[in-house]
């Protein structure tokens, strides 16, 4: 199993299709690569020889993948519910943030119901 950006990417299948399995690459971006770094595609990575995966390595440092992404995503939102912008304090109370209705229709953002009791006579 090769082993790129931290990123253990499975063996059979293409590496055109392994890519994806890093955090930030997806399947334009993986094309994007391998054009880039000039490795076939349509080979498997338990295929690929050392150079190879060199070649990828080296391609993907001009991208923001993985650990980093993923710091730099949360330190937007956390930028966000700092200045306590709408969207912040959307995201702070786990509602819809680009202007969804609630009412209904917000299960997922909103987890499951609570049932709140009928008003008794």
């Amino acid at each position: 199993m090769a082993r790129i950006a931290g990123v253990d990417i499975p063996r059979d299948k293409r590496v055109e299709v392994a890519l994806t399995y890093i955090y930030g690459i997806g399947l334009t971006r993986a094309k994007t690569i391998l054009t880039k770094s000039g490795v076939n595609p349509d080979i498997r990575v338990k295929d690929l020889e050392d150079g190879d995966v060199q070649k990828l390595r080296t391609a993907l440092e001009a991208f923001t993948i993985e650990g980093d992404l993923r710091r730099q995503e949360g330190m937007a939102l956390k930028r966000l519910q700092d200045i306590g912008c709408l969207r912040g304090r959307r995201h702070r109370m786990s509602l819809p943030v680009r202007g969804q209705r609630t009412r209904t229709n917000a299960r997922t953002r909103r987890g499951a119901r609570k049932t709140v009791a009928g008003k008794k006579k």
